[in-house]
């Protein structure tokens, strides 16, 4: 095992590298921790594969892909296991980005599914996904669902760093990231795995 420490914005090469390796649309996962900003990287990312000429969509998959509260709150807000086998919508997920973002798929895509604050479903518009598209997944606890992905980048960060991170007020959600790391083996999903205990400072594991 090597590991070599990299800057945000080589991080950002390699992962549009992974990409730029694959022809046709790329259904591609950035999975990490809150504290780890699964989001800011695939909007860095998007930006970079946009600049070569690929279409580029971003999911965020904690914010937008969440189940309805009367399902995900169903033994209360701070249930550890339902927070990982329950909380994200995975159906929606592969009806309304993953499969047709495949490379036989219709390309129509939807951004956003469900306003988990106001807990009522977003009016966004499909979008077209070209042929050579890319979807950009971001989120947590995304890998070892079965979901179709053509690429994953896993942030791995560690328990102490992430109790230590995660604000207080979040932190009923350790136990569902042991399980997540034990159970779903997010490394042995990813193509890329980056170390991620100091996110402005990561390291790719190779």
């Amino acid at each position: 095992m090597q590991v070599t420490p990299v800057t945000p914005e080589l991080l950002v090469a390699e992962i549009t590298e992974l990409v730029a390796a694959r022809s046709g649309r790329v259904r591609l996962a950035v999975d990490g921790p809150p504290p780890t900003n699964p989001r800011a990287l695939a909007d860095a990312v998007a930006v970079a594969l946009r600049a070569s000429g690929r279409a580029t969509i971003v999911v965020d998959a904690a914010a937008d892909y969440l189940r309805p509260a009367s399902l995900r709150l169903e033994f209360g807000r701070t249930d550890p296991d339902m927070f990982l086998d329950g909380w994200l919508d995975v159906g929606g997920l592969r009806r309304e980005v993953l499969e047709p973002a495949a490379p036989d798929g219709s390309g129509r895509v939807l951004p956003r599914l469900w306003d988990a604050d106001a807990d009522r479903a977003h009016r966004d518009a499909y979008v077209a996904l070209p042929a050579d598209g890319v979807v950009v997944l971001a989120g947590a606890l995304l890998l070892g669902r079965g979901l179709p992905l053509d690429a994953a980048v896993h942030l791995r960060m560690t328990e102490k760093a992430l109790a230590r991170r995660l604000p207080v007020e979040q932190r009923w959600t350790l136990p569902a990231y042991t399980r997540y790391a034990a159970e779903n083996t997010p490394e042995e999903n990813a193509n890329l795995v980056v170390l991620a205990d100091h996110p402005d400072r990561p390291a790719i594991r190779r």
